[in-house]
């Protein structure tokens, strides 16, 4: 079996060619892809999981192999559709690591009260997405990390866009959430009742 190669790929684009190949190929058991960096790694692995397969990391040089093999039994309902059943499902989208404009200081305390006080919100909460500047809000030595760290703990799904991590060359410094893609944030608005973008 020939590995799908993906390296040189733009996120989302690995996640979404390895959805396509499972979709072409049912009866296949077994797929490899490959890829040129970390975040993708990670997503095509994550995306695997997902989908009931059984998932392994492997670096290949400066690459990284993705092997999913396909399981036999029906995989468990994705813990999205899980709390979609419950109706538990408000999604907020942070786009920069300030509220508002104006003032930055104003705005990045504005933030951190805005991140402090979203507990409220109470189990309809489920999902934070990080974008743009956003990621900012997710590093090591952010004032954001502990109440974003707490939330985690608690159950809240945390995503955090691997490409404007690497546009900011954060990526090694995120503490929090799981490094995402595109597609992964477009299911997340079809699966939400409600989206909030700040």
């Amino acid at each position: 079996m020939e590995p799908l190669d993906c390296k040189g790929l733009a996120c989302p684009q690995p996640v979404l060619r390895t959805k396509q190949a499972i979709e072409e190929n049912p009866e296949q058991k077994e797929f490899k892809v490959l890829v040129d960096n970390s975040a993708s790694a990670q997503n095509v692995l994550r995306f695997f999981e997902s989908q009931g397969f059984s998932a392994s990391l492997q670096s290949a040089g400066e690459d990284f192999e993705v092997t999913g093999v396909r399981s036999d039994e029906v995989p468990a309902a994705p813990a999205e559709q899980q709390r979609a059943r419950a109706g538990e499902k408000t999604l907020i989208v942070v786009t920069s690591n300030k509220m508002g404009a104006g003032d930055d200081t104003l705005g990045a305390g504005l933030m951190l009260n805005f991140l402090n006080t979203i507990h409220e919100l109470g189990k309809a909460l489920w999902r934070l997405v990080f974008l743009n500047s956003g990621v900012k809000l997710t590093i090591d030595g952010a004032e954001t990390l502990p109440t974003l760290q707490h939330l985690e703990a608690q159950g809240v799904s945390i995503l955090v866009c691997g490409t404007c991590l690497n546009h900011f060359n954060l990526l090694e410094r995120k503490q929090v959430g799981e490094t995402t893609n595109m597609l992964d944030i477009v299911t997340s608005l079809q699966l939400a009742d409600k989206a909030i973008v700040i």
